[in-house]
């Protein structure tokens, strides 16, 4: 069920997303700032701005957008100076969340993840108080649309690439790696043709909990605050969201 679970969480937050596209833009700009910062301008010799750029074509980024991020990154533009943030805490049912920010105002952003937090039933915890109810892990989606990708074939290209599990579920095929095989395993299956949904580096909850329906509902809101704020890149969390 876990593996349902993740790409069903997926699913729920793009399609909360799709209706704000430049706030979207905006976080895309910042992982790329980001990534060129720390590991250069160039894709090639860069696997995390790489990724980043792919993420951000994925939502239809506008090109423009992509090189003037990395501009701003490498002096060709004046930009602002991010800083990656991680909070942890729990959300209504003891859920266990994790937020991962980009901010060039730390005071602004902790204050306002805490005001989600607190006004939907949760509560901020301490650094390490829920991280290790998760893994990172890279996950890899692939979906088969019209039944014909054969499962035990992927499977074993999956494995033989250096993926440490396979799940399938209602035409979802799921692949988990190493944060070190990510990247030797994607290219593997594009190479081999197959068509990557969902492609990255994440945290996967090791076990996902079931709460009432109103607690729930409390904790959708709580994720829909998050991911409306512009400093929030992800939200992770280990509630099952119900069918």
């Amino acid at each position: 069920m876990a593996g349902h679970s993740k790409w069903h969480n997926i699913q729920r937050r793009k399609g909360a997303q799709d209706a704000k596209r430049g706030k979207i833009f905006m976080r895309h700009a910042k992982l790329i700032y980001q990534a060129a910062k720390e590991g250069g301008g160039d894709p090639d010799t860069n696997p995390a701005l790489r990724t980043a750029i792919e993420k951000a074509k994925a939502d239809n980024v506008p090109n423009e957008n992509i090189e003037r991020a990395i501009k701003k990154a490498t002096g060709g533009l004046d930009g602002a100076n991010y800083e990656e943030i991680t909070y942890e805490g729990y959300g209504p049912g003891g859920i266990a969340v994790i937020v991962h920010a980009l901010t060039d105002n730390r005071n602004r952003t902790a204050s306002e993840v805490r005001h989600a937090f607190s006004k939907h039933g949760g509560n901020l915890g301490e650094t390490g108080s829920v991280s290790y109810l998760f893994d990172r892990k890279g996950y890899i989606v692939i979906l088969n649309k019209d039944g014909k990708i054969d499962e035990e074939e992927l499977t074993l290209e999956a494995i033989d690439a250096g993926a440490d599990d396979i799940e399938y579920e209602d035409g979802v095929f799921e692949i988990y790696t190493s944060p070190e095989n990510f990247q030797a395993v994607k290219t593997h299956l594009e190479k081999a043709d197959y068509v990557l949904e969902e492609a990255e580096i994440t945290l996967i909850p090791q076990t996902y909990t079931k709460i009432d329906k109103d607690k729930e509902e409390k904790m959708l809101k709580l994720i829909e605050m998050l991911e409306e704020n512009e400093d929030v890149q992800d939200v992770h969390h280990n509630m099952e969201i119900s069918e």
